[in-house]
């Protein structure tokens, strides 16, 4: 019969190092006006003197790097900073959308419309008219039928632009970006 792992409940077990669980025996602390190399307890008898605790941020540094400093203030922020980070996150996500340079109007309006829900989701749209072969000569149509693309969407209010069409080598791309961004 398999022996099971005892069921732990609490706490998960802390991201650094603190105060006795440090296990080098000299280190190079930092904070509280202090930046010096001195022995492991010296410097954990120094923290608790403060009311503070002895905390390793860097063990791979040679000698480990720690810093004297309220570790559960430290924990809530570092929480916070990220809770913050993530809600600030914005959908990143690119849609492309192809053309060619003798796009008839009627597809323009289709494609435009793919644009204005996926804009309106909160991706970025990538514009791109592709040249094959003899088509590279029409590249003042393809460049033409991308502003207009770009100039309806953003009188629309819908876009803006984020880069104008530019060519790169067989295609002349253009990013249209969100007008604004729904939480």
């Amino acid at each position: 019969m398999k022996k099971k792992k005892p069921y732990r409940r609490g706490r998960k077990e802390d991201p650094h190092k603190i105060n006795e669980k440090i296990h080098a025996s000299h280190i190079r602390v930092v904070g509280e006006g202090i930046n010096d190399i001195m022995e492991k307890d010296k410097a954990i008898e120094l923290a608790f003197s403060k009311g503070l605790d002895l905390v390793e941020l860097s063990p791979n540094a040679e000698p480990p790097v720690c810093k004297i400093m309220d570790y559960k203030k430290f924990l809530y922020e570092q929480k916070k900073k990220a809770k913050e980070m993530k809600s600030n996150a914005v959908n990143n996500e690119i849609k492309e959308i192809r053309f060619g340079p003798n796009t008839s109007e009627h597809d323009v309006d289709f494609k435009m419309n793919h644009a204005r829900k996926f804009l309106n989701e909160g991706a970025k749209v990538r514009c791109f008219v592709f040249f094959r072969g003899r088509a590279n000569i029409y590249r003042d149509r393809g460049e033409i039928l991308l502003l207009k693309f770009a100039e309806t969407l953003t009188e629309e209010g819908i876009a803006k632009v984020e880069s104008l069409p530019e060519n790169e080598k067989n295609k002349m791309i253009m990013v249209l970006a969100p007008a604004k961004v729904k939480k």
